[in-house]
């Protein structure tokens, strides 16, 4: 089929009632190459912790393995009207920065509310490829 008859997927069509948290799990991240970080626990503490103001979904490797553990936060379709972009963090390897970012998406995420200062330290900007990559999931 091609590009220009293909449908968006519903989510696309409609924007996303809530934002959406994605978590790579793919090649370094969530693997013993990042060792000391109970990958399994993280994930779970991340889904318990947001609840239903997001949605969390894993993917496969993301390209962005020099930021192993890397998690993407899209705004919801509110948050994106209000200018919120998709906010990338890597090396979340502490729990206290997993707390932060499950408080910040469920109090409304990007172009809703202000991340916490200390998220600055886990921003980072991947190539214009990976980012097209992670919009056409």
């Amino acid at each position: 089929m091609s590009k220009r008859t293909r449908r968006a997927t519903p989510a696309v069509q409609a924007g996303a009632a809530r934002p959406t948290v994605t978590v790579c799990r793919g090649c370094c991240c969530g693997t013993p190459k990042v060792p000391g970080l109970a990958h399994t626990a993280q994930l779970h503490e991340l889904r318990q912790a947001v609840g239903q103001a997001a949605t969390v979904r894993v993917t496969d490797c993301l390209d962005a393995c020099e930021r192993a553990n890397v998690i993407v936060v899209q705004p919801s379709t509110a948050g994106r009207k209000a200018g919120g972009r998709p906010i990338w963090l890597g090396l979340v390897n502490d729990p206290d920065a997993t707390a932060d970012i499950a408080a910040w998406v469920a109090s409304g995420g990007p172009g809703i509310t202000e991340p916490p200062g200390i998220l600055d330290l886990y921003t980072f900007s991947p190539s214009r490829r990976v980012r097209a990559e992670l919009h056409d999931q």
